[in-house]
């Protein structure tokens, strides 16, 4: 999933790309795990539905330093 809106407390940026590791209520919302490009967990996170967003076909990932929350 693709974060729609920065979480701030987080260090998270819009566009970030995460995965879902659990629903919530049938899709009200979503655990999300962010990663570093070295596999390691950076964070897992409750987000609404309406604050990710699928991943787009023609879409490319971008790198960036993670902010320090």
């Amino acid at each position: 999933m693709v974060l729609t809106g920065p979480i701030k407390e987080y260090g998270l940026e819009t566009g970030d790309i995460g995965t879902v590791v659990f629903v919530h209520n049938g899709g009200i919302g979503y655990e999300v795990e962010f990663v570093t490009l070295d596999g390691s967990t950076s964070h897992v996170v409750e987000v609404g539905a309406e604050q990710v967003r699928p991943v787009g076909s023609q879409e490319i990932p971008h790198v960036r330093q993670l902010a320090q929350a």
